[in-house]
Formats: structure tokens, sequence, C-alpha cells
């Protein structure tokens, strides 16, 4: 089968060269003529009517002209030859060094890094990005007042990444008091002025939930998008959430209750098939909760603990992939601290857990989440 992808414009490559690049491919066009090589980051992703409504590919480096078109004529160049190590580790967006290791990487001793969302108190969205070493490689703030100040009680994890028309697209549900509202917005690549903006109210009901996540996975067919929201009493519902017409639907696929003693909790795994969320308990404990999408309405969860005592400081817990497990990040409002803790594949009680010290950052805002770039790739501490 064949599928048309672009219309026109592609007809001066003689040559395509492609390397894979997270949830998509890296592409290099050339240009025999010019002896010129062009970039691109393609990968399968559909959204909301803000910024994307089809299969698109995306130009990885483009000049700022162009109004937004997809001309060739202004793209920024490339030599003819560009090294083979650069294909296969992808392009970095916006210097984020997104962790993209080999499908054979082991955990143990691999290099990473995790980029750390919040809410700051007059409701901008600030972004910090930690190595393994615990050291801080990028502190900013991505975009001023997204948010009404103090109104942010919940985020779930913020998806952004270059778009079509250039600059950066981020997007992605929080809970405000009693409302759940899906976020929209632009920012030039890297964050700054806002355009596009869109705070869009989904309904009420939502203060009686005390965590909330939503889980993407692309694959080259489809886009998967399932919420997690934890009720006070300790039931965990699942949503789907699926666009018509651009317009995103939500709708109850399942629960399962006694999450009572939960405090904090952190997708780690996430596949075509199930989602997995690592769990800190009041009373010190903590679990994996091994979600399958399939089921019915009682979600047929499978719950292990992994420790018996010591997680109960952290009121936050976010997580990044690193080799075949995780770096995970557990935040101590309290002291406004975050420790870093390399950890191994999921497995109960023999999962490894290595600790790596004091994040060197400040963990003072209200609300905290996981920025996760369009390109990189699945959790998969599981």
């Amino acid at each position: 089968m064949v599928t048309r992808v672009r219309m026109s414009t592609w007809q001066v490559f003689e040559t395509l060269v492609a390397a894979p690049c997270g949830t998509g491919t890296v592409v290099l066009g050339i240009d025999r003529d010019t002896g010129n090589g062009y970039l691109y980051s393609a990968w399968l992703f559909r959204a909301g009517p803000n910024f994307f409504g089809h299969d698109r590919i995306q130009p990885a480096v483009r000049s700022e002209n162009a109004g937004g078109r997809n001309t060739m004529g202004k793209w920024a160049k490339y030599s003819g030859v560009v090294a083979a190590g650069a294909l296969g580790l992808g392009v970095l967006t916006s210097g984020l060094a997104a962790a993209q290791p080999t499908g054979g990487a082991s955990t143990a001793g691999a290099t990473c890094s995790i980029t750390v969302g919040s809410v700051t108190a007059g409701g901008d969205h600030r972004l910090q990005t930690f190595a393994t070493d615990g050291a801080k490689v990028v502190d900013k703030i991505v975009a001023k007042d997204i948010y009404p100040d103090g109104q942010v009680r919940l985020s779930a994890t913020m998806r952004f990444g270059a778009t079509e028309v250039g600059g950066d697209a981020h997007t992605g549900p929080v809970i405000m008091g009693s409302a759940l509202y899906d976020t929209s917005y632009l920012t030039p690549a890297g964050g700054g002025t806002v355009s596009q903006k869109q705070v869009t109210r989904v309904g009420g009901g939502w203060d009686v939930y005390r965590s909330l996540d939503r889980s993407t996975v692309v694959t080259a067919t489809a886009q998967r998008d399932t919420e997690y929201s934890l009720h006070n009493d300790g039931t965990l519902y699942r949503r789907s959430v699926t666009y018509t017409d651009g317009v995103p639907v939500r709708k109850v696929t399942g629960w399962q209750s006694g999450y009572k003693g939960v405090k904090a909790m952190t997708l780690i795994s996430q596949t075509a098939t199930y989602d997995t969320f690592l769990m800190t308990l009041t009373s010190g404990k903590l679990y994996t909760a091994h979600l399958p999408l399939a089921g019915g309405q009682i979600i047929p969860g499978v719950v292990k603990q992994v420790r018996s005592s010591t997680w109960q400081g952290f009121e936050s817990l976010i997580a990044a992939p690193c080799g075949t497990g995780t770096l995970l990040l557990g935040i101590d409002k309290d002291s406004g601290s975050g420790y870093l803790y390399r950890v191994g594949k999921a497995n109960g009680t023999a999962t490894s857990i290595e600790s790596l010290g004091k994040a060197a950052g400040t963990f003072n805002d209200p609300v905290h989440f996981y920025w996760k770039n369009f390109a990189e790739q699945n959790l998969n501490g599981e």
C-alpha cells in the first residue's frame, strides 16, 4: 500500500537516507546537484486542531523565515557528508539531552538525563534538566503566565517538540480547582513568547482526585492516549482520550480500588498493551502497579512490593527512560530537595535501585511533572 505524505517539493533529492530516532525517523535528503544535505525528523503524530491534525514530516532544522510554509529553498543546510554517529543518535531538540539509549543498553552505568517540569506560583511553565550525576544541565522558564496565579493543583506529563511551522508546541492536561483543563500553546524553539495559547475547560468534578497523568504511546500506525487519575477514596480511574474532528473525547475504560495509601506515583513503563506505575505509600513502602489495557471495566492490575520502607518522604515522583530501566527523581517538598535514583527493570523486591545523590536544583514550585519530547522513547522500566 502506498500512502501520500506530501504533495510536492521533494523532487530535488536524488538520495534519501534514514535512521531511527525515538518513535520516528531522522531522514537525510541529498541534493546531488548542489552537494547539500537536508535533515528532517519524521514521526507519526496525531493531536487536536491547535497544531497538528495529520501524519507529518517535521523539518529538523529550518531558518526563521518562510512564514510557516513548507518551502525548500530556506531550509538550513548541512554539508553533504554527515557522520553516521549523528544519525544514529538522532536530533536533540532545544539542546535537551533526552535519554536515547541503544536497545541493548543496560541501566547500570548509563549516562541519562531527566527533564523535570513545574508550574510556578505565578502560573509559568518551568523546565529543569538533570544528568545522572545530579548536575543541572538546564534551568529556565519555558513560558510565562500560562495559568492564573496559584490555581494549578495537578499536572499530567506535558509533551513538547518542534512543529512544522517553526518553534515548539506544548500540550497536556492540568487540574485547576475542581475542573480539568487541556493546555496547548506555541513558543519559539526552546521557549519564550507564547502564541496560540488555549487552556480549555473540559469539565468539573475533579476536586476529588489527588493524582493525574497521561500515557501517550505512538506506533507506526496509531497513537494511544490514556489518562489515569487517583480518587481520594483510593480508586484509580483510567480514561481513553480520542479525537473527533480534532476535539479530545474522554471515556472511562476501567478502574481499580485499593490505592488509598498511595502518596506519590509516576509512570515507568508504557507499551501498546499495558502501563506500569511506580508508587510510594504513606507507610514508606514502594510498589509497582502493572495495569493491562485489556480485561474489562475492572482493571486486572498486578501490584508488587519493591521496597518495604523509607520512601514516605517524597510527595512527587518523576521518571525518565534510562537504558533498559528508569532514571527516577523523588521530590521532598518539605525541604525543597530532589534525589535521583537509577532503577533497573521492575521485578518486585529483586529490582535494583542505586542512589545517585541529591539533584542540584530547587523544587519549591507547587506542582511538578515530566516534560516529554515528542521524539523521546517511551518509558520502558518494566
